[in-house]
This record gives C-alpha cells, sequence and structure tokens, in this order.
C-alpha cells in the first residue's frame, strides 16, 4: 500500500493497479515530498518513473480540488530520447485518464520534440499542459524561443529521465546549462529529480544533478538476480565466423526462440542487425521477425515496438536504440551477439527481460571471435560481482558554452558579464571554467571570424567596458535553427585503388577513426585503407584478412577500463596455470586451466576449453600471455614476406589506437615512409617494409610520458580525425549553419565553410606542409583547443595513453624475434558481419 500522506484518491488508484511499493519507491518519495533534489539510482524495472512522477500527481490532484487548475506548466520531464519520451508519455496518459475518473481534476500532459506536429505545438501555447515531456534540445529550444520560453516560467519540478545516457557527452553538458537556463527563467531553483540505472560513481552522478547544492541520493544498486550465460557454438571460434559456424549460431538461437515467448536480439551494429534479422526470418518466417535500429523510419520502429507488445512478433532483432526504458512489454529472453564492450551496456539490454519490479532478467551472450569469448567470460564475471564502468563528465566544452551563451542572450534583452558567468559555473560540467576561459569565449562570439568571404559568425555585442552583453539581431533564430549537441555525421565514399571505382560509403564517425592498414568489412569483402582525405576513403582488396574493427563504429565503443582490466585479469589467471612454453605437450595440460574457468567464471566445458586452448597456445607462441602488467612485442613475415610488427597490449582500443597512431607517427619520422597500421582492444599492428631494420627493444623507447602528447598533437593534425572534429566543433558552437533559410547546409559546404574558419584562426592546420618548419603550435584559440582536445580525448586523453605507454608500466616487456607463424593471435580480431 502506499504511504497514508498521499490523498486517498492516489492511493486507491495505486491499490487497484499495483501491490507493494519498491524500496526505491518509497524512499524517493519521502525525499521528494520534501522538496528535496533526488537521485534515484536502482535496477530497471524498479518502477522508477512512478517514482518521480506520483508525487507530482499527487499535488496537482490536491490543489485541483481545492481549487481549479490553471494551465500552466508544473512539470518537465526531460528524456534522452524522443521515442522514450513519446512512451512516458503514453504511460502517463493512463494514470491521468483513471486519477480523473475517480476525482473531478485533470491532468494534461503534452510531448514537446522533433517529431511533435505544428499544430500540436500552437495548441501547446495556447493551453499549456500540466506536465510537458520533451528532450534536452527541445528543452533548449523552448528556453530560447520568445513564446515557449514564457510557458516554461510556472515550473516547479524537473525530472532527468535516464540520466547516465548523456553524462558522459556533450548532449550532457548542453543540458546542465539549459537546466541552469531554466532555473533563472523561473527566478527560484526548480526542484530537481534523476532517475538512472546504472552508474559508479553516484557521487559524479548526483553532482552533474544539482552540482554543490543539498540532493538525497536513493541508490538500490545496479545488482540484481540476474540469469546470465555464455553461449558457444560446437566448433572451434577462430579469428573470423565462417559461414559454417554461423548457422550453428543460428540454429540455436532458433532453438531457445522456440522455447521462449518473446525474444530480444542485440547487436553492436546497425548492419549485423538487419543481416541477422534477414537469417532469422528464413528460418521462422518474416511475418514473426523484425529489425530495429535508427536507421529504420519512426514508423517501422513503432510498428515492431507495438507488434512485440502484443505478442505477435517472436523475436526482434535490436542496437542500442532500444537500450533504454521504452516499453516494449513482456521480453522473456536477451540474447546479446558478441561482447558490447561494457558492462553497464550489457546490464541495460538484459535488463529488458523481466522488466517488471519482480521479474528476473535472462540473458546469452554470443561470442563471435577467440578474443569475443574471453572478453564475454569476464564481462559475466563482472556483473556477477557487482562491477561497473566509471562515469567520466567532460569538462567544460566551450563550443557547447558559446552555443548556450548566444542564445541566452538573445533570449535576454541584457546580461551582465559577472552574472552570466556565474550561471555558466553553477552547471556541474563548468565547475572549474577559468574567467579567462569565458571571456575568451565571449569575445570570440562578438568579434566572429575573418574569412575569405569576409568578416562572419559575430552572434553578439559585448561592452568590454560596462561588461554588458546583448544580441544581434538574427541570433536568436541562428541559435533555434542551429543549435543542439549532436554533431552532423555525414558519409565518406569507398574508392579503389587503382580503378577508382567507388564500391560504397562508410560513416563519417567510422571513416575518421581509421587509419591507414586499417581493415574493414563493407559487402562480402574485407578492404584495407590506403588513405582518407576530402571525403574520400581510398582502398585495396584485403584479400580475405580479418577486419581489424567493427563496421559501425559509432555504435560499437572501445572496450571500457574497467572491461580491459577484468580481460588482463582472466588472461594473467588463466596464464599462471598453463603450462611453460618450452614444455613438452601432452593430453592434459590444459586441465588445470579449463577447471578454474569452470570454477571461478562459471563457463561451460566447451567454452573453457576453447579459452584455455587459446591463450594456451598464445603462450607458446610468445612465452607469455599478455597482460596489462606484461606485454609482447613480436616481429614476423607474413605469407607474402611482409614485415609485421605486433604489439600485444590488451588495453582496449581507445589506448590503443592513440599508442598506434604515436608510434606510427614516430616510425614516420625515423624511417621517412608513412606505415600501414591497425589498433584492436588486444594490441597494435604495424606493417614495415624490407628498408626497416631497428631492435625490438627499441620500439619502447620511441615514446615518452613527457613528449608522448606533442607526439599525438601533430600526428592527430595529419589526420582526418582534426578536420573532422573541428567542423563538429564550430557547428556546434554556430561558427559554422547547419541549417540556412530553411533548408539543411550540405555537408560539402559544411566542410568549406569550417576550412575558412579554420585557416582565419588556425592559418598553419590549412598550410602546405612543404612550407612549415618543424612542429606545427596550436594557436591559444578556443574552439581550436576544443578541437584538440576532443581528438585526444576520443583517442584517448594524452596523459593518459602516456602512463600506460611507457616501458616503466610494463613489469616484464616481452620480445619474440624473427618469429615466422602463420599467422599472430592478435589477428583474431572482432566480429565481421555474417554471409547473406
Amino acid at each position: 500500500m502506499l504511504p497514508q500522506d498521499f490523498h486517498p484518491v492516489i492511493r486507491q488508484w495505486w491499490d487497484s493497479r499495483f501491490g507493494e511499493p519498491t524500496a526505491a519507491q518509497l524512499e524517493g518519495w519521502s525525499a521528494i515530498r520534501r522538496g528535496e533534489h533526488t537521485l534515484i539510482a536502482a535496477p530497471t524495472g524498479s518502477g522508477k518513473t512512478l517514482a518521480a512522477f506520483l508525487t507530482s500527481l499527487d499535488a496537482l490532484l490536491r490543489e485541483g480540488l481545492e481549487k481549479e487548475l490553471p494551465d500552466e506548466v508544473r512539470v518537465i520531464y526531460v528524456s534522452p530520447l524522443k521515442a522514450l519520451s513519446a512512451d512516458i508519455h503514453k504511460n502517463l496518459a493512463m494514470p491521468r485518464r483513471e486519477i480523473h475518473a475517480l476525482s473531478p481534476v485533470k491532468i494534461t500532459a503534452a510531448v514537446r520534440s522533433g517529431d511533435t506536429p505544428q499544430s500540436e505545438r500552437a495548441a501547446m501555447l495556447r493551453t499549456p499542459p500540466h506536465i510537458l515531456v520533451t528532450t534536452p534540445e527541445s528543452l533548449y529550444l523552448l528556453l530560447t524561443a520568445e513564446r515557449p520560453r514564457e510557458m516554461l516560467r510556472t515550473a516547479r519540478v524537473v525530472i532527468v529521465d535516464e540520466i547516465h545516457a548523456v553524462l558522459q557527452s556533450r548532449r550532457g553538458a548542453h543540458l546542465a546549462l539549459s537546466l541552469e537556463r531554466l532555473d533563472q527563467l523561473c527566478g527560484r531553483k526548480l526542484q530537481r529529480i534523476g532517475l538512472s540505472a546504472t552508474q559508479k560513481p553516484i557521487e559524479t552522478v548526483r553532482k552533474f544533478l544539482a552540482n554543490e547544492a543539498p540532493c538525497t541520493v536513493v541508490d538500490k544498486g545496479h545488482k540484481r538476480h540476474i540469469d546470465l550465460a555464455v553461449e558457444v557454438p560446437g566448433s572451434p571460434l577462430e579469428a573470423v565466423m565462417s559461414g559454417e559456424v554461423w548457422q550453428e549460431i543460428y540454429s540455436r538461437l532458433v532453438e531457445l526462440i522456440g522455447q521462449h515467448r518473446t525474444t530480444l536480439i542485440t547487436v553492436n551494429t546497425r548492419r549485423l542487425a538487419e543481416r541477422m534479422a534477414h537469417q532469422l526470418s528464413e528460418k521462422l518466417g518474416p511475418e514473426f521477425v523484425a529489425a530495429h535500429h535508427g536507421s529504420l523510419a519512426k514508423e517501422v520502429r513503432l510498428d515492431a515496438e507495438e507488434r512485440l507488445r502484443n505478442g505477435s512478433l517472436k523475436v526482434l532483432v535490436a542496437t542500442a536504440s532500444l537500450e533504454l526504458g521504452i516499453d516494449i512489454g513482456h521480453v522473456d529472453l536477451v540474447c546479446q551477439i558478441s561482447s558490447p564492450n561494457r558492462i553497464a551496456t550489457l546490464l541495460q539490454r538484459v535488463g529488458r527481460s523481466g522488466h517488471t519490479v519482480s521479474g528476473t532478467p535472462k540473458g546469452r551472450i554470443f561470442p563471435l571471435t577467440r578474443d569475443d569469448l574471453v572478453e564475454c567470460a569476464a564481462m559475466v564475471k563482472a556483473v556477477r560481482e557487482g562491477e561497473l564502468d566509471r562515469v567520466e563528465v567532460p569538462d567544460a566544452p566551450l563550443d557547447v558554452l558559446a552555443q548556450q551563451i548566444a542564445a541566452e542572450t538573445a533570449a535576454e534583452e541584457e546580461w551582465d558579464e559577472e552574472a552570466l558567468f556565474a550561471l555558466c559555473r553553477r552547471a556541474y560540467p563548468y565547475r572549474n571554467l577559468k574567467e579567462e576561459q569565458f571571456l575568451d569565449v565571449v569575445q570570440m562570439l562578438a568579434r566572429g571570424y575573418a574569412t575569405n568571404r569576409g568578416r562572419r559568425g559575430a552572434l553578439i555585442h559585448y561592452d568590454s567596458v560596462n561588461r554588458k552583453l546583448r544580441s544581434r539581431k538574427g541570433t536568436r533564430m541562428t541559435a533555434i535553427t542551429n543549435g543542439g549537441a549532436i554533431p552532423e555525421v555525414f558519409d565518406f565514399r569507398v574508392v579503389l585503388e587503382p580503378e577508382g571505382h567507388t564500391v560504397g560509403t562508410l560513416n563519417e564517425d567510422f571513416a575518421i577513426e581509421s587509419i591507414p592498414g586499417d581493415v574493414f568489412q563493407l559487402g562480402n569483402t574485407s578492404w584495407r585503407i590506403l588513405q582518407i582525405n576530402g571525403g574520400v576513403v581510398r582502398v585495396a582488396d584485403a584479400a580475405g584478412q580479418p577486419p581489424s574493427m567493427p563496421f559501425w563504429l559509432g555504435e560499437a565503443p572501445a572496450r571500457s577500463d574497467e572491461m580491459s582490466a577484468g580481460v588482463s585479469r582472466l588472461r594473467a589467471e588463466v596464464g599462471a596455470r598453463l603450462p611453460p612454453p618450452d614444455e613438452a605437450r601432452n593430453d592434459g595440460e590444459l586441465g588445470v586451466a579449463t577447471e578454474f574457468l569452470r570454477d571461478e567464471y562459471l563457463l561451460e566445458k566447451p567454452a573453457a576449453e576453447q579459452i584455455a586452448a587459446y591463450l594456451g597456445e598464445t603462450k607458446r607462441a610468445l612465452g607469455v600471455v599478455p597482460t596489462a602488467q606484461t606485454l609482447a612485442i613480436e616481429r614476423f613475415f607474413d605469407e607474402s614476406g611482409g614485415m609485421q610488427l605486433v604489439l600485444h597490449a590488451p588495453f582496449g582500443s581507445r589506448v590503443n589506437r592513440a599508442w598506434g597512431l604515436a608510434l606510427r607517427k614516430k616510425f614516420c619520422q625515423g624511417f621517412n615512409f608513412e606505415l600501414q597500421a591497425a589498433a584492436t582492444e588486444e594490441g597494435i599492428i604495424l606493417s614495415l617494409g624490407s628498408p626497416h631494420s631497428f631492435a625490438l627493444e627499441d620500439v619502447y623507447r620511441y615514446l615518452h610520458p613527457n613528449t608522448v602528447r606533442d607526439t599525438l598533437v601533430q600526428a592527430v593534425l595529419d589526420s582526418p580525425i582534426f578536420e573532422t572534429r573541428w567542423r563538429w566543433t564550430t557547428t556546434l558552437a554556430l561558427a559554422v549553419p547547419r541549417n540556412r533559410n530553411g533548408a539543411k547546409v550540405p555537408g560539402q559546404l559544411q566542410r568549406m565553410y569550417a576550412e575558412d574558419v579554420l585557416q582565419s584562426v588556425f592559418p598553419d592546420a590549412a598550410a602546405c606542409l612543404d612550407n612549415i618548419q618543424g612542429a606545427r603550435e596550436v594557436p591559444e584559440h578556443p574552439l581550436v583547443q576544443q578541437a584538440m582536445r576532443d581528438c585526444l580525448l576520443r583517442k584517448r586523453n594524452g596523459s593518459k595513453a602516456s602512463s600506460t605507454a611507457r616501458p616503466g608500466f610494463c613489469r616484464k616487456p616481452i620480445f619474440c624475434k624473427n618469429r615466422r607463424p602463420s599467422r599472430s593471435p592478435l589477428t583474431s580480431a572482432k566480429p565481421s558481419v555474417p554471409s547473406a
């Protein structure tokens, strides 16, 4: 039963629908009732949404019984997904309708997102709802536009759902500033209620929600009884999945689907979602199978969700599009194909099954390669032990700050410089913002940029004597039509050399993270990257080599530090139980390691035997099982006679890409030759030529912690990473328009405008390299500094990379000289997609 301090009508409605409240709900209601900022952290299915809304519904009901409820916004609900906002609105309709049936009070609600029709937006302005459901981007627009802005003044409570989904991105910094702007508009601190299922440390999330203001944390932990296991096919896993092994996986999936009423299959890439849905449709019938990912039309996604809810769909194959709490009805089983690389992601996905207060989530993980199997085993153990990925909040992104300053000055007639600076620092991501940084951004917005087409981009008037800021004409429209913190992502053409044929397109986020030498799969063919420039990726046929990275990088993030530590720990524990590399082989040599994996990692015998055999062969080939404390470096000749340098370092691809990029730069400087390189979660591969002669142990001395950041900066400037990150930074800062006169600015024009601005503020970046002596010096311009920081953080923060790349970090560096194996263990890369 509900606590007695709820109105009898609310208690009567609750008793007709639910049983006993959860502990998270009871503690959450108590804190919210006291008017405190509240963060509710509980497992998926704990009733967090009702915990946040019910007190507001109770307050609106009581006010409506005393006097007629005015048409005013009282509660603002912010969700990171448009689909989740619409879902919450639909789920709110039931309690509002049933409460109205029990009382004369009618509580209204409306959705304001990018999908909201213009007629509904206009109706909302005429008659504001009591509960406004929106997204971070739409909240920003409402705060900036003149009439919608007035609608928000009466708000008292703001609810931020799935807070962990925006916490670590620019959207989080953007939302934090919008919440401070909302408080400023209302003239008071609104009560903030945050909801999240998974986070670590909880204190970081609390500070993001309320900064230094008091905030009650209702932390029921993320641990929950969960039925989780690893499934392996009957045939041994290899570097690349063969068609026969794929058929074994499909057969096992069909068997599991037949044993359950509804099954959700989650994958890491859109392409794999389509292929898997196609294969399962042929086995089960197209009426029982559907795909769900971000590239599908909204109507197709909604139809798939509805069919799953009403039971007409037996299996739904989805990407991250269903990770958050969208209502898809009852799901019996979740099958995760390949490791999702993050513990929290696995918990979110498996948590879609048994999505009730008393339900038990059930998940099965299908690894697709040998390294994938090791990672899946480590991940399942991490889940059982209650481990979580650590969240990190971006520190004061200056492009987002520029956008919000322009928007806020357009919304108000005049701003005092100190008052605006204080408002920005109240947002947690900007708590350490320096006054010099703030003034640099203000002066940049006031001066604009001198380009080939004249000075442009000035958005505010800045009175440096009286320290006042005012908007320029047209700034409000610029901020509204070009706002938001999600960058525009375009496609790169893939051109086969030397023929010059276009073989397809690549996602831009994937292309800029690649370097010459990387192998990816497009269609049914593997391609090796030769060069990336000007929106074109030039490739050669890779002759069937395994892909070195996932096809859709944006959906398959790099492995978290916690997972890399777990993988390294498993490797070390198993390696200690394997026979010495020079010991004669015998039939039972892997028994101790196999039994350890079965006992400690709760693996079935086939999975344990495959891991023991794989790491056993690795130890015999390298002399050691590589871990975070013991690296191995080898040089060998492949089948074609080419020299390959492999650095076995299971730090995850975020560290390895940075390390590989810096190593490639050093090799280029030392040998005056552009090398091909690739980085995976488990190490780095450099393809060398016959003239490259050096002592193997010298590789560890090519980089030094004191200079590795400078090396990375110069390497990034020579790569396509900086060019694209610069465009993203300038568009977010409103220096380059994304929309103009009601139409989207084409990608080619955005690139051209961004290059014009770059020539203005950083001429050396666009200059001919033949005319530049030595290293290029990065100017102190706020957008240049932000773009470079983004590049280094994406690759892996320069200081963090240097701390792991130095030889001293490696207690036992191993050198395997002049080996001639058929293939290094490192080539057990991330999975390819199945053949059609």
